[in-house]
Protein backbone atom coordinates (compact mmCIF):
# COMPACT_ATOMS: atom_id res chain seq x y z
CA UNK A 1 0.00 0.00 0.00
CA UNK A 2 1.34 3.16 -0.57
CA UNK A 3 1.46 6.22 1.95
CA UNK A 4 -0.97 8.51 3.53
CA UNK A 5 -1.59 11.98 1.59
CA UNK A 6 0.09 13.96 4.14
CA UNK A 7 3.29 11.28 3.51
CA UNK A 8 4.09 12.38 0.55
CA UNK A 9 4.54 15.91 0.54
CA UNK A 10 7.68 17.04 0.35
CA UNK A 11 9.70 19.03 2.77
CA UNK A 12 9.64 21.69 -0.18
CA UNK A 13 5.85 21.88 -0.44
CA UNK A 14 5.38 21.47 3.28
CA UNK A 15 7.68 24.89 3.78
CA UNK A 16 5.05 26.60 0.56
CA UNK A 17 2.04 25.36 2.78
CA UNK A 18 2.86 26.68 6.00
CA UNK A 19 3.75 30.46 4.39
CA UNK A 20 0.45 29.90 2.19
CA UNK A 21 -1.29 29.30 5.84
CA UNK A 22 0.60 32.00 7.41
CA UNK A 23 -0.95 34.43 4.62
CA UNK A 24 -4.20 33.16 4.46
CA UNK A 25 -4.30 34.22 8.00
CA UNK A 26 -3.53 37.59 7.73
CA UNK A 27 -5.72 38.08 5.23
CA UNK A 28 -8.84 36.90 7.07
CA UNK A 29 -8.05 39.27 9.82
CA UNK A 30 -7.85 41.75 7.59
CA UNK A 31 -11.00 41.32 5.64
CA UNK A 32 -12.60 40.56 9.42
CA UNK A 33 -11.43 44.47 10.05
CA UNK A 34 -9.65 43.64 12.49
CA UNK A 35 -6.64 45.11 13.51
CA UNK A 36 -2.86 43.87 12.64
CA UNK A 37 -1.64 41.04 15.33
CA UNK A 38 0.36 41.49 17.42
CA UNK A 39 0.90 45.38 17.91
CA UNK A 40 2.99 45.32 21.28
CA UNK A 41 4.86 42.47 23.04
CA UNK A 42 3.33 39.20 24.04
CA UNK A 43 3.37 37.44 26.94
CA UNK A 44 3.99 33.47 26.71
CA UNK A 45 4.15 32.49 30.61
CA UNK A 46 5.55 29.17 31.44
CA UNK A 47 5.35 26.90 34.79
CA UNK A 48 7.84 25.66 35.43
CA UNK A 49 11.54 27.80 35.83
CA UNK A 50 14.13 28.44 33.64
CA UNK A 51 16.48 25.95 32.61
CA UNK A 52 14.43 23.46 31.97
CA UNK A 53 12.82 21.30 29.29
CA UNK A 54 9.92 23.78 28.67
CA UNK A 55 11.71 26.98 28.95
CA UNK A 56 14.49 25.34 26.42
CA UNK A 57 11.75 24.59 23.64
CA UNK A 58 10.48 27.90 24.41
CA UNK A 59 13.35 30.36 24.22
CA UNK A 60 14.37 28.26 20.85
CA UNK A 61 10.88 28.78 18.82
CA UNK A 62 9.93 32.38 20.27
CA UNK A 63 13.16 33.81 19.12
CA UNK A 64 12.45 33.63 15.03
CA UNK A 65 8.76 33.73 16.14
CA UNK A 66 9.41 37.22 17.38
CA UNK A 67 11.27 38.86 14.67
CA UNK A 68 8.70 37.75 11.99
CA UNK A 69 6.01 39.13 14.69
CA UNK A 70 8.85 42.50 15.13
CA UNK A 71 7.12 42.17 18.35
CA UNK A 72 9.12 41.13 22.03
CA UNK A 73 8.02 37.94 22.92
CA UNK A 74 8.43 38.11 26.78
CA UNK A 75 8.99 34.88 28.45
CA UNK A 76 6.98 34.79 31.85
CA UNK A 77 8.38 32.00 34.30
CA UNK A 78 5.75 30.96 37.10
CA UNK A 79 7.04 27.72 38.73
CA UNK A 80 4.20 26.26 41.67
CA UNK A 81 1.74 23.37 42.27
CA UNK A 82 2.65 21.36 38.91
CA UNK A 83 2.46 24.44 36.44
CA UNK A 84 -1.09 25.40 38.08
CA UNK A 85 -0.39 28.44 38.87
CA UNK A 86 0.70 29.72 35.69
CA UNK A 87 -2.27 28.08 33.99
CA UNK A 88 -4.50 30.27 36.10
CA UNK A 89 -3.15 33.19 35.19
CA UNK A 90 -3.19 32.88 31.58
CA UNK A 91 -7.08 30.89 31.60
CA UNK A 92 -7.84 34.54 33.72
CA UNK A 93 -6.09 36.59 30.90
CA UNK A 94 -7.94 38.90 28.40
CA UNK A 95 -9.02 36.93 25.40
CA UNK A 96 -7.00 38.81 22.88
CA UNK A 97 -4.19 36.83 22.05
CA UNK A 98 -1.76 38.87 23.93
CA UNK A 99 -0.89 36.09 26.93
CA UNK A 100 -0.62 33.05 26.20
CA UNK A 101 0.47 29.54 28.34
CA UNK A 102 3.01 26.97 26.88
CA UNK A 103 1.69 24.33 28.77
CA UNK A 104 2.76 20.56 28.31
CA UNK A 105 1.28 17.37 29.32
CA UNK A 106 1.29 17.95 33.13
CA UNK A 107 -0.42 20.58 33.23
CA UNK A 108 -2.84 20.26 30.12
CA UNK A 109 -3.62 16.32 30.53
CA UNK A 110 -2.26 14.89 33.98
CA UNK A 111 -3.02 17.51 36.54
CA UNK A 112 -6.60 16.96 35.66
CA UNK A 113 -6.85 13.71 37.38
CA UNK A 114 -4.00 14.16 39.99
CA UNK A 115 -5.24 17.41 41.61
CA UNK A 116 -8.81 17.19 43.52
CA UNK A 117 -9.55 20.83 41.91
CA UNK A 118 -7.62 22.84 39.54
CA UNK A 119 -8.74 26.81 38.95
CA UNK A 120 -9.20 26.00 35.33
CA UNK A 121 -10.70 23.42 32.91
CA UNK A 122 -8.12 22.59 29.51
CA UNK A 123 -11.14 21.99 27.52
CA UNK A 124 -13.19 24.95 28.67
CA UNK A 125 -10.83 27.45 29.67
CA UNK A 126 -8.39 27.41 27.10
CA UNK A 127 -8.65 28.26 23.36
CA UNK A 128 -5.99 25.54 21.59
CA UNK A 129 -3.22 26.48 19.08
CA UNK A 130 -0.57 24.61 18.33
CA UNK A 131 1.52 21.62 19.64
CA UNK A 132 4.85 22.75 19.31
CA UNK A 133 7.05 19.66 20.11
CA UNK A 134 7.34 16.16 21.49
CA UNK A 135 10.02 14.74 23.32
CA UNK A 136 10.12 10.40 23.77
CA UNK A 137 11.92 9.67 26.49
CA UNK A 138 14.66 6.60 26.99
CA UNK A 139 14.17 2.90 28.89
CA UNK A 140 17.54 2.71 30.25
CA UNK A 141 18.52 0.13 32.67
CA UNK A 142 21.53 -0.11 34.94
CA UNK A 143 24.30 -2.57 33.73
CA UNK A 144 24.01 -4.92 36.41
CA UNK A 145 20.34 -5.93 35.70
CA UNK A 146 20.31 -9.21 33.19
CA UNK A 147 18.25 -7.52 30.60
CA UNK A 148 18.78 -6.32 26.64
CA UNK A 149 15.21 -5.85 25.50
CA UNK A 150 11.78 -5.07 26.39
CA UNK A 151 10.64 -8.69 26.10
CA UNK A 152 13.57 -9.57 28.69
CA UNK A 153 12.59 -6.89 31.32
CA UNK A 154 8.89 -8.22 31.15
CA UNK A 155 9.99 -11.74 31.34
CA UNK A 156 12.14 -11.07 34.21
CA UNK A 157 9.78 -8.86 36.29
CA UNK A 158 6.95 -11.45 35.76
CA UNK A 159 9.61 -13.92 37.40
CA UNK A 160 10.23 -11.69 40.05
CA UNK A 161 6.85 -9.71 40.78
CA UNK A 162 7.34 -7.05 42.70
CA UNK A 163 10.98 -7.22 43.47
CA UNK A 164 12.16 -5.00 40.59
CA UNK A 165 12.18 -1.24 40.71
CA UNK A 166 12.08 2.11 39.21
CA UNK A 167 13.04 5.60 39.50
CA UNK A 168 11.60 8.62 38.71
CA UNK A 169 11.90 12.52 39.04
CA UNK A 170 8.99 12.42 41.35
CA UNK A 171 5.22 10.84 41.93
CA UNK A 172 2.78 12.18 39.13
CA UNK A 173 5.65 13.25 36.77
CA UNK A 174 6.19 11.81 32.77
CA UNK A 175 8.92 9.25 34.22
CA UNK A 176 6.62 7.84 36.98
CA UNK A 177 3.08 7.57 35.25
CA UNK A 178 5.15 6.13 31.93
CA UNK A 179 6.11 3.29 34.47
CA UNK A 180 2.66 2.81 35.38
CA UNK A 181 1.22 2.59 31.21
CA UNK A 182 4.05 0.33 30.99
CA UNK A 183 3.06 -1.97 33.83
CA UNK A 184 -0.90 -1.89 33.08
CA UNK A 185 -0.49 -2.80 29.92
CA UNK A 186 2.51 -5.60 30.55
CA UNK A 187 1.03 -6.84 33.25
CA UNK A 188 3.62 -6.60 35.48
CA UNK A 189 4.45 -5.29 39.07
CA UNK A 190 7.29 -2.75 39.69
CA UNK A 191 8.25 -0.71 42.67
CA UNK A 192 8.56 3.00 42.51
CA UNK A 193 10.81 4.64 43.71
CA UNK A 194 10.17 8.85 43.76
CA UNK A 195 13.10 11.20 43.45
CA UNK A 196 12.74 15.17 44.20
CA UNK A 197 14.18 15.69 39.97
CA UNK A 198 15.46 13.78 37.13
CA UNK A 199 19.10 14.38 38.37
CA UNK A 200 18.96 12.91 41.58
CA UNK A 201 16.99 9.42 40.14
CA UNK A 202 19.58 9.39 37.38
CA UNK A 203 22.49 9.18 39.75
CA UNK A 204 21.38 6.37 41.98
CA UNK A 205 20.35 4.60 38.52
CA UNK A 206 23.73 4.98 37.29
CA UNK A 207 25.57 4.17 40.74
CA UNK A 208 23.21 0.92 40.84
CA UNK A 209 20.99 1.91 43.79
CA UNK A 210 17.52 1.54 41.18
CA UNK A 211 16.94 -0.84 38.32
CA UNK A 212 15.75 1.59 35.56
CA UNK A 213 14.19 4.83 34.76
CA UNK A 214 11.89 6.14 32.09
CA UNK A 215 14.57 8.98 31.69
CA UNK A 216 14.92 12.06 29.38
CA UNK A 217 16.75 11.71 26.21
CA UNK A 218 19.32 14.74 27.26
CA UNK A 219 19.78 13.14 30.50
CA UNK A 220 20.82 9.98 29.98
CA UNK A 221 22.56 9.96 26.32
CA UNK A 222 26.08 10.78 28.04
CA UNK A 223 25.86 7.73 29.95
CA UNK A 224 24.54 5.22 27.12
CA UNK A 225 27.59 5.95 25.28
CA UNK A 226 29.66 5.35 28.19
CA UNK A 227 28.30 1.90 28.70
CA UNK A 228 27.24 3.61 31.98
CA UNK A 229 23.43 2.87 31.16
CA UNK A 230 21.78 0.51 28.71
CA UNK A 231 19.05 1.71 26.61
CA UNK A 232 16.23 -0.61 25.65
CA UNK A 233 13.69 1.34 23.73
CA UNK A 234 12.16 4.71 23.32
CA UNK A 235 8.62 5.94 25.04
CA UNK A 236 7.65 7.38 21.30
CA UNK A 237 5.20 5.62 18.88
CA UNK A 238 7.78 5.78 16.27
CA UNK A 239 11.24 5.74 16.34
CA UNK A 240 12.98 8.73 17.37
CA UNK A 241 15.38 10.84 14.85
CA UNK A 242 17.47 11.27 17.27
CA UNK A 243 18.17 7.81 18.60
CA UNK A 244 17.17 5.68 15.36
CA UNK A 245 18.82 2.39 16.87
CA UNK A 246 16.29 1.78 19.79
CA UNK A 247 13.24 0.36 18.70
CA UNK A 248 10.29 1.93 20.60
CA UNK A 249 8.59 0.45 23.75
CA UNK A 250 5.50 -0.87 21.64
CA UNK A 251 7.02 -2.12 18.96
CA UNK A 252 9.40 -3.85 21.34
CA UNK A 253 6.96 -5.86 23.10
CA UNK A 254 4.41 -3.56 24.88
CA UNK A 255 1.31 -2.86 22.18
CA UNK A 256 -0.37 0.54 22.98
CA UNK A 257 2.33 1.96 24.74
CA UNK A 258 3.17 5.51 23.99
CA UNK A 259 4.27 8.16 26.89
CA UNK A 260 6.03 11.34 25.55
CA UNK A 261 6.55 14.87 26.85
CA UNK A 262 4.74 17.48 24.87
CA UNK A 263 4.44 21.59 24.58
CA UNK A 264 1.88 23.43 23.36
CA UNK A 265 1.01 26.42 23.73
CA UNK A 266 -3.23 27.48 24.47
CA UNK A 267 -4.55 30.96 25.15
CA UNK A 268 -7.74 31.91 27.33
CA UNK A 269 -10.81 30.96 26.13
CA UNK A 270 -13.09 33.23 23.50
CA UNK A 271 -9.24 34.65 22.09
CA UNK A 272 -10.40 35.54 18.46
CA UNK A 273 -10.18 32.74 15.51
CA UNK A 274 -8.59 35.17 13.30
CA UNK A 275 -5.68 35.67 15.87
CA UNK A 276 -5.58 32.18 17.03
CA UNK A 277 -5.39 31.34 12.93
CA UNK A 278 -2.46 34.16 12.63
CA UNK A 279 -0.13 33.14 15.47
CA UNK A 280 -0.86 29.39 14.32
CA UNK A 281 0.23 30.18 10.96
CA UNK A 282 3.31 31.94 12.30
CA UNK A 283 4.45 29.42 15.00
CA UNK A 284 4.08 26.72 11.90
CA UNK A 285 6.52 28.59 10.08
CA UNK A 286 8.77 29.08 12.57
CA UNK A 287 9.00 25.08 13.28
CA UNK A 288 9.73 24.56 9.64
CA UNK A 289 12.87 26.48 9.64
CA UNK A 290 16.28 24.16 10.10
CA UNK A 291 17.18 26.23 12.46
CA UNK A 292 14.66 25.56 14.87
CA UNK A 293 14.87 22.08 13.65
CA UNK A 294 18.36 21.51 14.40
CA UNK A 295 18.41 23.48 17.92
CA UNK A 296 15.57 21.02 18.93
CA UNK A 297 17.06 18.08 17.82
CA UNK A 298 20.55 18.94 19.82
CA UNK A 299 17.66 18.81 23.16
CA UNK A 300 16.16 15.56 22.05
CA UNK A 301 13.02 17.55 20.91
CA UNK A 302 10.65 16.97 17.86
CA UNK A 303 9.11 19.40 16.02
CA UNK A 304 4.82 18.90 15.59
CA UNK A 305 3.00 21.47 14.05
CA UNK A 306 -0.11 21.63 12.89
CA UNK A 307 -3.93 23.14 13.24
CA UNK A 308 -5.39 23.66 16.01
CA UNK A 309 -7.95 21.52 15.56
CA UNK A 310 -5.57 18.69 15.54
CA UNK A 311 -3.94 20.19 18.93
CA UNK A 312 -7.55 19.83 20.44
CA UNK A 313 -8.03 16.42 19.15
CA UNK A 314 -4.53 15.41 20.86
CA UNK A 315 -5.99 16.61 23.84
CA UNK A 316 -8.96 15.37 24.34
CA UNK A 317 -6.94 11.97 23.27
CA UNK A 318 -4.30 12.29 26.05
CA UNK A 319 -6.20 13.13 28.85
CA UNK A 320 -8.66 10.57 29.41
CA UNK A 321 -5.59 8.12 28.46
CA UNK A 322 -3.86 9.69 31.55
CA UNK A 323 -6.35 10.03 34.04
CA UNK A 324 -6.81 6.15 33.52
CA UNK A 325 -3.24 5.76 34.48
CA UNK A 326 -3.59 8.38 37.30
CA UNK A 327 -6.31 6.67 38.64
CA UNK A 328 -5.49 3.27 38.28
CA UNK A 329 -1.95 3.79 40.09
CA UNK A 330 -3.51 5.94 43.02
CA UNK A 331 -0.99 8.81 42.17
CA UNK A 332 -1.23 11.97 44.13
CA UNK A 333 0.72 15.38 43.92
CA UNK A 334 3.72 15.73 46.62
Amino acid sequence: MGKPPAARITAFSRGAIVLALSAIAGHAQAAAGEPAFPTHPVRLVLGYPPGGASDAVARVVMQPLAARFGQQIVIDNRPGAGGNIAAEIVARSAPDGYTWLLGNNGILATNQALYERLPFDTLKDFATIILIATQPSVLVVHPSLPVKSVRELIALARAKPGQLNYASSGTGTAGHLAGELFKGLAHVSFVHIPYRGGGPAVIDLVSGQVQFMFATASSVIPHMHSGRLRALAVTSAERSPTLPELPTVASAGVAGFEAVTWHGIVAPAATPPAVIAKINADINVALATTEVKERLAAQGTEPRGGTPAEFTSYLKSEIPKWTKVVRDSGAKPE
